[in-house]
């Protein structure tokens, strides 16, 4: 009975597996014949267009080369399972998709299927750019051929140990784990929500950082219908915050305006972008036009508090309390000490920070996030602000992994996520132990 059971269900799959390899390109109404000498993938309009699609969807920031050669990729991206390198993506013929057509680009973007056949980890976003619409793809297809010179680099070979190494396997990993569908528009929203949505959810695939990933390394939902989408997620040891009205950890306390402010120049009510946001910055959404940036605000700001956590009580007393407490490195919050031998001087005994220059503590989403690894890491390694056209000046924090012991650094970590009105769980000695391991390995 078990073997018939057991046969019965791998027929089932396969026959799902079948069903799913035909229709695959079903929606979709791209030629195999358009190349890259097509008369369409010449026009300067569509080029011009797909450079500015490139940038929304932040193509650098992974497939440009070590030595800074224009997507002439390798790259690694940090999975817990081993360095996944990005591909060459310049229209050279041998190292690159020289010889892809208009259909086979499309695959590679949003079905996650090479020309050859093989089939790409989930570290190119695939899932996330299924949404794109054939038009968007046209023209991102058109500047990789036209705006993008060619770059004879071979990539470095990715190789995740057994049973990783399989790639076929990421045919049943998208099956169940995937994202198929177009954007569809939600009649009940406005044009621009659902502008917003569509960069949010598919090119700028916001959640393949700010979502948690389960256990297959699949993103816990692609869009608002999920309650875990935008939740926060943790990627190469670096926290991606809550990006919903989560007044505590999210984005409940900021304005549209505050959003818009943040993509275009890296500061924004009170905080600045680091660790892997300051490059999305840098190379991404300083780009984008207002009514991008403004629909992208619209969007995220109509996301409802999920997973919350944290909060922040804008309370004089405490304020003053704690403003004391450093003032005298009172004993019985051995933190406070720390703070003020390490910390007041750029971040002020108020915790409000310097406007331009550095980052509020005082009601800072990521200080108040249940999962503290991005504070506990920026205390370690430190941090620079991104180098934008409108913003200030860049500012770099120095790192104290060499000056703080991982205690000293628990104590000043609890100690801010308790401090100004904030109301945060401490941190353990371990955690911080185990953080600096990690990182430094």
């Amino acid at each position: 009975m078990n073997a018939i059971r057991t046969r019965n269900w791998l027929v089932s799959a396969l026959m799902i597996v079948a069903l799913s390899a035909c229709g695959e390109r079903s929606t979709d109404r791209l030629s195999d014949s358009i190349r890259g000498q097509s008369p369409l993938t010449t026009d300067p309009k569509l080029i011009a267009r797909g450079e500015y699609l490139a940038k929304a969807g932040d193509c650098s920031a992974c497939h440009d080369a070590a030595d800074h050669t224009p997507l002439g990729g390798g790259m690694p991206v940090n999975s817990p399972f081993g360095p996944i390198y990005a591909s060459n993506i310049t229209p050279d013929p041998v190292f690159g998709i020289g010889h892809y057509s208009l259909r086979d680009f499309a695959d590679a973007l949003r079905v996650g299927k090479r020309r050859d056949g093989k089939r790409l980890y989930p570290a190119m976003p695939y899932p996330s750019l299924a949404n794109m619409t054939d038009d968007d793809v046209s023209a991102l297809y058109a500047y990789l051929m036209h705006g993008v010179a060619p770059a004879a680099k071979r990539a470095p070979e990715t190789h995740l140990p057994f049973p990783f190494n399989q790639r076929w396997g990421m045919l049943f990993w998208s099956l169940a784990f995937g994202n198929h569908d177009r954007y569809q528009k939600n009649t009940k929203q406005t044009a621009q929500w659902n502008r917003g949505a569509y960069l949010v959810q598919g090119l700028g695939h916001c959640g393949a950082c700010h979502t948690p990933r389960g256990p297959a390394y699949n993103e816990l939902g692609y869009s608002e219908a999920s309650p875990w989408y935008l939740t926060g997620g943790v990627n190469d040891h670096w926290l991606a915050p809550n990006l919903t009205g989560d007044p505590g950890s999210g984005l409940g306390r900021w304005s549209a305006d505050d959003i818009v402010k943040f993509l275009q120049t890296g500061h924004g009510a009170g905080a600045i972008a680091f660790g892997a946001m300051a490059p999305v910055v840098e190379e991404s959404t300083q780009h984008l036009s207002d009514a991008d940036l403004q629909a992208i605000a619209v969007y995220l700001k109509s996301l409802p508090a999920q997973q919350t956590y944290g909060s922040f009580a804008n309370n004089a007393h405490a304020q003053v309390q704690t403003a004391l407490s450093i003032r005298t490195g009172e004993v019985e919050r051995p933190g406070a000490g720390v703070y003020l031998s390490f910390c007041a001087r750029c971040h002020q005994a108020d915790g409000r920070g310097q406007p331009g220059k550095v980052a509020a503590l005082a009601a800072n989403p990521l200080v108040l996030a249940e999962d503290p690894t991005s504070v506990m890491r920026i205390v370690i390694e430190g941090s620079k602000s991104p180098k934008t056209d409108t913003g200030p000046a860049p500012q770099k924090m120095p790192g104290f992994h060499g000056k703080l012991t991982s205690a000293e650094i628990a104590q000043v970590v609890s100690f801010i996520r308790g401090a100004w009105g904030n109301h945060a769980a401490p941190v353990s000695d371990q955690e911080v132990e185990r953080l600096r391991s990690a990182i430094h390995q």
